[in-house]
């Protein structure tokens, strides 16, 4: 009771935001833009491999538009949570479906 010792509490932060400087307060704001920018693009190939069927183009703009929107609190996530690590095993796994896919449909056209 007689000393007060100050903890210093350092959040647990995932490997990239950690790569990317999350920990250090001055770089936090470099580190969330990338980790966002990262988000986004990795949504937007695993809705296109997934999900993405032909739309008219304002119904497209109007997803993509949800999609940045969303992808806000995804990056919130990922500074702790592996999302960005979770969203690249998504994409390969897709890539390989559409690929095979792929494959496939051209062996029985032939």
């Amino acid at each position: 009771m007689g000393t007060s010792e100050e903890k210093i509490v350092t959040p647990n932060f995932s490997f990239l935001a950690e790569a990317l400087g999350a920990g250090n307060p001055e770089q936090f704001l470099f580190a969330f833009s990338m980790l966002y920018i990262v988000v986004v693009v990795l949504t937007i190939i695993v809705f296109n491999l997934g999900f993405a069927r032909k739309l008219p183009i304002l119904k497209t703009v109007v997803v993509y538009i949800a999609l940045l929107f969303g992808s806000l609190f995804i990056a919130l996530l990922a500074l702790r949570l592996p999302v960005v690590e979770s969203l690249l095993i998504a994409t390969f796994v897709l890539g390989a479906y559409k690929y095979r896919l792929h494959k496939e449909r051209q062996q029985t056209s032939v």
